[in-house]
């Protein structure tokens, strides 16, 4: 017999008198929570558990729901409710429906949602939402991650929402991707941990607040703990539920943790639910927790250790706080507005101080170049002193000191390299010209001091006499010249041929780099690629349709001169580049092949050569085994042989890896040459004569957006009236149409991919 008062359960249980007189059992249980609620609706359960919760998101408060229980005890029904009833709906699609009407009530603030769903299976995660088409599978796993804003599932997407109804189709859609399976407890029992997670970022629309606020809602749905013995699981289902009783083992842990205020360290790592869920446990969030229990005395061993569970999480204390941050877009702007405001309370000090006018503003062009003429006419000795006005005119000063000695020091070296010329001592082939030129010393070593930077300092010989003119006085440029005519006079190359050629090399891209280049702009060309512009002549020019359209291949040669000459033209570069791969391709394969065959080859005399050396007695010297020459010369060049096999294959992967890159734009550029054929074909020979003025450039509809057939009614359909006539009669009001729709969007959306999987299979077959 279970009794409920307002915050209290007492559990009475006859006593088994088949034990006898003397019998200890306990028969008596008090468990003290928060609420009880008993044959309750899902409106009253709502309004008792999650309505505050979610309200205080929307002002910043982080807020977290959690279903527990026994398996078959009502967790899914309570917080997903039937999505077949909208009366019944559970706490998840009621929180979103008071998320938007918040919203709506609140027309002061800029409010994003977004929304995420987890899925905990066996230890792994996986994204509910993973089968939209924008999103598709993940090529990594997801993992945990956690950083110093909190704990995050990285790889798990996070879809914006900007009205009710998408929420609703995001929520349906992860539903119908959840594992499900049947035991003797529940014929729909989840076999997962789920997480909606609705994310929640207002922003002020006052532009003066910097503030905004961020809040998260966690609605978990555990799965049920549940006894081998009275499920009967087996299989598949019997390594499920293991999981989920030791996940759940580790939760009950951490929350016992979590109590104990003397515990330093809580094990949040031990499974993926606690680490997930770390800091939604406790700390800086609003936590409710629903236990659903059964009220029959054969399951009071799940219901006691439920009950226990729920009296556990009551010692668990939280501290909830707004979780506030700052835009700095709008704090940049207001900065600059009190910087404003500082600069003409400072002008208003300045002129009770009677102090001359002073501007604080950054310097311009004019006001820089008069520092540094003052800076000149200072260091030159015309000016005594530097007016000081500012502190942004004191750096200034400083900054310009700079600029001048920059100055001055590339005006000495410049006029040192007019008068000599300088050579790095580190090139050695100028230097050993300059040895055969004659520009050394008798020490041998070159006339002039270093000047600190690496060079030294060229001068004429030292034969030669100060000022008379003689005819083999060259510059030091015309004997480095000289002196390399003279090493390499056999060469037919000129220097400008020389110089030229330097700089071909300089610039030409290798093969490889040329080739990944050349496929780059193809790449470019074919996804840019808009609808082609007609080269023809104008509308009124235009020869007049034939009575009968021509026959599709006359005409297809005449849109690839015409209209499709562009795509046709990168179509056959595209092609053209494909066959140059695959040439590339098989020649690296015969190379490969004839490399193996060498190896072969090679193996085999090298095995010879050591049963030969066994048999004839081996010999040591120090440990080391002694082999004849030839062995060796088989080892080495079967190394050698080795390396080039795996160069060439790794080429041969490259030269694949491009031929399907390759084979893709060239499958792109024919599709989308015979669609442009498919839509000039029609509307050149199909499409009656007084609608061609509607699919002028310019016109009201885009060549290719409207079908032939559907060209002259563009009307309803049938899809369109039955959504119009349901959200007129709908029974239960306004507040329902986004559930519905959402609901029939979701089920026509999987409906057809199961008729297209169908298809599939019978094509197959």
């Amino acid at each position: 017999m279970v009794t409920s008062v307002i915050s209290s359960i007492d559990i009475h249980l006859k006593k088994d008198t088949r034990r006898g007189v003397v019998n200890n059992q306990q028969t008596d249980w008090s468990f003290k929570l928060d609420g009880v609620l008993h044959n309750a609706s899902q409106d009253l359960v709502y309004e008792t558990v999650a309505k505050d919760v979610v309200a205080q998101a929307l002002d910043g408060y982080n807020g977290t729901i959690m279903c527990y229980g026994q398996t078959g005890a009502g967790k899914t029904y309570t917080m997903t409710g039937t999505t077949e009833n909208y009366k019944h709906r559970g706490i998840l699609p009621r929180a979103l429906q008071q998320v938007f009407r918040m919203i709506e009530e609140r027309p002061t603030h800029a409010i994003t949602v977004r929304v995420s769903y987890l899925e905990i299976y066996n230890e792994s995660l996986f994204d509910l939402l993973s089968t939209l088409p924008y999103v598709g599978p993940s090529v990594t796993p997801m993992t945990i991650v956690e950083n110093p804003q909190g704990v995050f599932i990285k790889g798990l997407s996070v879809h914006l929402t900007s009205q009710e109804e998408d929420a609703f189709s995001l929520l349906f859609e992860g539903e119908t991707n959840r594992i499900i399976a049947s035991h003797t407890m529940n014929k729909n029992s989840s076999r997962s941990h789920c997480i909606f997670t609705i994310y929640v970022e207002a922003h002020s629309r006052t532009l003066s607040d910097e503030k905004y606020i961020t809040s998260k809602i966690n609605l978990v749905d555990l799965a049920g703990s549940e006894r081998l013995g009275k499920s009967g699981s087996e299989g598949r289902v019997l390594k499920e539920a293991t999981y989920i009783n030791k996940s759940l083992s580790f939760l009950e842990q951490a929350i016992i943790a979590l109590g104990d205020q003397k515990r330093e360290h809580i094990p949040f790592r031990q499974c993926k639910l606690t680490h997930a869920l770390k800091d939604s446990l406790g700390g800086n969030c609003n936590m409710v927790l629903l236990t659903n229990i059964y009220g029959e005395a054969a399951q009071l061993e799940e219901t006691l250790s439920s009950l226990r569970f729920a009296s556990r999480m009551k010692l668990v204390t939280t501290e909830p706080a707004i979780n506030e941050k700052y835009d700095a877009e709008r704090m940049v702007k207001n900065l600059e507005k009190e910087l404003a405001l500082l600069k003409q309370e400072l002008a208003i000090h300045d002129s009770l101080a009677n102090r001359t006018l002073v501007n604080y503003d950054p310097m311009d062009e004019i006001q820089i170049a008069e520092i540094n003429s003052q800076v000149r006419r200072y260091l030159e000795g015309t000016l005594d002193e530097i007016d000081i006005i500012n502190l942004r005119q004191i750096q200034e000063v400083f900054n310009q000191f700079r600029v001048v000695l920059s100055q001055q020091e590339q005006e000495v070296e410049s006029a040192l390299r007019r008068k000599y010329t300088l050579i790095d001592k580190n090139d050695f082939a100028a230097i050993s010209a300059v040895q055969k030129a004659g520009l050394v010393d008798v020490d041998g070593h070159l006339v002039g001091e270093p000047d600190g930077q690496g060079f030294g300092l060229g001068v004429t010989p030292f034969s030669a006499k100060p000022g008379k003119k003689s005819k083999s006085k060259k510059t030091f440029k015309e004997q480095l010249s000289s002196s390399a005519r003279k090493e390499g006079a056999s060469s037919p190359v000129s220097g400008k041929e020389l110089d030229v050629s330097t700089s071909k090399t300089q610039l030409t891209p290798s093969s490889k780099e040329g080739d990944v280049k050349d496929m780059t702009i193809r790449e470019q060309e074919t996804s840019s690629l808009e609808p082609l512009p007609s080269d023809s002549p104008k509308e009124e020019l235009r020869p007049p349709r034939p009575s009968t359209p021509p026959p599709k291949p006359v005409a297809f040669e005449d849109f690839k001169n015409e209209r499709g000459s562009e795509i046709n033209r990168i179509f056959k570069e595209n092609k053209s580049i494909l066959n140059e791969r695959r040439k590339r391709a098989s020649e690296t394969t015969q190379r490969i092949n004839a490399i193996k065959r060498e190896m072969d080859v090679t193996k085999e005399a090298l095995n010879f050569q050591k049963s030969l050396r066994e048999k004839q007695g081996e010999y040591e010297n120090k440990g080391l085994m002694i082999i004849d020459e030839e062995e060796f010369l088989l080892i080495l060049k079967l190394k050698d042989l080795k390396k080039q096999y795996r160069t060439e294959y790794q080429d041969l992967r490259d030269l694949r890896a491009e031929i399907q890159y390759c084979q893709h734009l060239v499958d792109q550029c024919r599709h989308r040459l015979l669609t442009e054929f498919d839509i000039w074909y029609n509307e050149s020979f199909f499409i009656p004569e007084d609608l061609q003025v509607a699919l002028k450039p310019g016109g009201s509809i885009r060549p290719g957006m409207v079908p032939v057939s559907r060209i002259m009614s563009l009307g309803e359909d049938a899809q369109d009236k039955f959504s119009q006539l349901q959200q007129v009669v709908l029974p239960e009001g306004p507040d329902s149409v986004a559930f519905y729709n959402a609901k029939v969007k979701t089920e026509q959306k999987h409906n057809y991919l199961k008729t297209m999987m169908g298809l599939q299979q019978a094509h197959r077959k």
